[in-house]
């Protein structure tokens, strides 16, 4: 048994299996030939994965996000960027890094935030004079910090699967998306130093408070989601759906940016997004309850514990293992399936579940750019046709500026912890 589920699901990737579909059939062929268990108790095990309240926040965060980035918010945001970033050297690809900070507070999603922000920013890039490895570089990895900068999917997926709150995930993920976003602006200002001219018209206060006005109501999702979960409002949950609403109302009646058409037609594309990532945290239940029946998460634990290492070299080792399933399968199986069986070591080690949350959403959200799986590089590939060895050249400073920040995420717990006090 122990080889048939080591190898099965590994033979299954290499063909190219959808992952929903690989973690089923493994659960199909054990059922089958080495448990004795009826099969009644995969729909059973399916249906109670996804059957959890938080889980609802999903196709809110998915819908609200594509409602603001194709209605005019995005569009929005990103001219208020370059009107504050105005006249400093390297102003564009800072307003770049801003805008995907800004984004993800709106959408949660990654690969939502390369599409809304790269349309409009990468254009704007090579017309500035900025070289096409570094622009694709820019926009594919600035786009994962919408996974770690609240609201988040994947915080909600791992908030799910270790009973941890949501809450206190999304502002545990404050100042870890901040400082990615910091580091990376240092490099750009470096980066520009000799190879982007300084801007001579400077910052106008005019085009500020122009863009200011137009952008007032942008402005007001993230204060919508996030001041009414931390005002103690609304849920999680019922914020997302309020995130919805508020994206209606906006894009509809006050930008008349989107026709009742055009919202038909976002509401399916969230249709289909939504359903892709609920049939894979039901098949990921299934596979979960596998593991565990099968006495996995026992034995890895046990395994560890016994290399009687430190929590520091416990935490290496983790983040080493992560990096590298970040670059093969997609971050919301990843979560589902390996949260179960990390989650003790990391007990085990006296690492905070909540901090811990967002080490494994920060491995994740870099294994979103990096080769060869990584969901962002494939947006950036479609939207800017592109081949991929071009983008990954370009990647590659930009994942030594994550890897660093999740270093010092990592080993400075305060980053995710301090905030967390406020939340009750």
């Amino acid at each position: 048994m122990g080889w048939t589920l080591a190898l099965l699901p590994f033979t299954l990737l290499a063909l190219g299996v959808p992952i929903f579909l690989i973690l089923l059939v493994t659960v199909i062929v054990l059922l089958a030939f080495f448990v004795n268990v009826p099969f009644t108790v995969i729909p059973q095990t399916m249906f109670g994965s996804i059957d959890k309240f938080a889980l609802l926040a999903v196709p809110f965060f998915i819908f609200a996000g594509e409602v603001m980035g194709q209605g005019g918010i995005s569009a929005r945001l990103i001219r208020w960027m370059q009107s504050v970033f105005g006249g400093f050297r390297g102003s564009l690809a800072l307003a770049t890094v801003g805008s995907c900070e800004f984004f993800g507070a709106i959408s949660g999603s990654s690969p939502a935030t390369v599409a809304a922000v790269g349309r409009l920013m990468y254009p704007a890039l090579r017309a500035d004079g900025y070289e096409e490895k570094f622009a694709l570089g820019l926009v594919t990895s600035s786009g994962a910090i919408a996974s770690v900068i609240p609201p988040s999917i994947l915080m909600i997926l791992y908030g799910a699967a270790a009973e941890q709150s949501v809450a206190a995930l999304f502002i545990g993920g404050v100042f870890p998306g901040l400082l990615i976003g910091v580091l990376t602006a240092v490099y750009i200002v470096f980066y520009a130093r000799g190879r982007q001219p300084q801007r001579a018209d400077g910052i106008r206060p005019g085009t500020f408070w122009r863009a200011t006005r137009d952008g007032a109501w942008a402005f007001g999702a993230p204060v919508v989601i996030l001041g009414s979960i931390y005002a103690g409002v609304c849920t999680p949950t019922e914020a997302a759906g309020i995130a919805g609403v508020y994206g209606i109302v906006v894009t509809r009646y006050i930008y008349r940016d989107v026709t009742w058409a055009r919202l038909w037609d976002i509401a399916v594309r969230s249709v289909f997004l939504t359903a892709q990532i609920m049939i894979i945290v039901a098949a990921s239940g299934a596979f979960s309850w596998l593991l565990t029946i099968s006495g996995v998460p026992r034995t890895l634990v046990a395994a560890i514990q016994g290399l009687d290492v430190s929590p520091w070299l416990m935490l290496v080792a983790i983040n080493v293992f992560l990096l590298i399933v970040g670059c093969l399968i997609d971050p919301t199986s990843a979560t589902l399936i390996l949260t179960p069986l990390l989650v003790p070591i990391a007990q085990a080690n006296g690492v905070d579940l909540v901090h811990f949350g967002i080490i494994l959403t920060v491995n994740l959200s870099i294994g979103m750019f990096t080769p060869p799986f990584g969901l962002n590089l494939f947006v950036s590939q479609a939207l800017f046709k592109a081949p991929m060895t071009r983008i990954a050249r370009g990647l590659v400073p930009f994942i030594v500026i994550q890897v660093t920040a999740l270093a010092i995420i990592t080993y400075v717990p305060w980053l995710s912890l301090y905030l967390t006090r406020f939340v009750h």
